[in-house]
């Protein structure tokens, strides 16, 4: 937020954002995940997400801070629309990427082993993993998104950057997992294009943050009914959802602008 005053830029009436106070903005969210998460942890003894309980305060509530936070951000920047909505069109067969992330969703939630959980576990998860999806879709396909574009970089250096800057910010889970966190950010960059494309392809930031949401609750429940039961195959899909868009999109990523006629 470099300049309190109004001013027009190329995504309408707005405040600009520099690259530093971007990585401000960054940090702090990081910081309301990463210490609200530590300190509910330490307030309420637990140390897994396999409880309503659980999830409830070391999800739910540093997560719906750090999405109110961003919304603040988004609110105070004046960038509402430009977030949520996106004016760069694709060509029609990027449409495949959110079909195959939904595809793997759809059979990736084992229904009958999440029943024995409980209505209650599953619909406390839902909720808390989509704070991930608007949280993070929000602040990186949203704020970063604006930012990159307002700087002037080309779409495939926003989808870059903004990719890459996705994955980075996840190495800060070295703090709770250790050198698994590397390996984690580089698939994260990858999901981060693909959320990227999800948004261009849908001409929004919604559908993207839902996706992302119930993306996450599919690893998430999958992780948690692997813990307590039995194997169920469908959460593989999930995992096969990347090697499969990346042979795609290696092969087509020189046709995703829209054809110049």
């Amino acid at each position: 937020m470099s300049a309190p005053r109004t001013q027009t830029s190329a995504v309408g009436t707005g405040r600009s954002l520099s690259y530093p106070m971007f990585a401000v903005i960054v940090v702090v969210y990081l910081a309301l995940i990463q210490g609200g998460g530590i300190l509910m942890k330490h307030l309420t003894g637990e140390d897994d997400f396999l409880s309503t309980r659980a999830v409830f305060y070391c999800m739910i509530i540093p997560l719906g801070v750090a999405l109110a936070f961003t919304y603040a951000v988004i609110g105070y920047l004046g960038w509402l629309r430009p977030v949520l909505r996106d004016d760069r069109p694709t060509q029609s067969w990027v449409r495949v990427v959110p079909i195959v992330f939904l595809v793997a969703i759809a059979g990736g939630i084992a229904y009958s082993a999440l029943s024995q959980k409980g209505w209650l576990y599953v619909v406390v998860l839902l909720i808390a993993t989509q704070f991930v999806g608007w949280g993070e879709e929000g602040m990186f396909r949203g704020i970063g998104v604006v930012m990159l574009r307002e700087h002037g970089l080309t779409e495939g250096r926003v989808a870059l950057w903004s990719s890459v800057i996705f994955g980075a910010v996840h190495l800060t889970n070295a703090i709770s997992h250790g050198a698994s966190a590397l390996p984690q950010a580089i698939m994260v960059s990858l999901a981060g294009y693909f959320f990227y494309l999800i948004r261009r392809v849908t001409r929004g930031n919604a559908a993207n943050s839902i996706i992302h949401g119930l993306f996450d609750f599919t690893l998430l429940s999958g992780t948690a009914i692997l813990a307590e039961q039995t194997f169920y195959a469908g959460t593989l899909l999930p995992i096969l959802v990347y090697p499969l868009l990346a042979i795609i999109l290696l092969i087509k990523r020189r046709h995703i602008e829209p054809a110049v006629s």
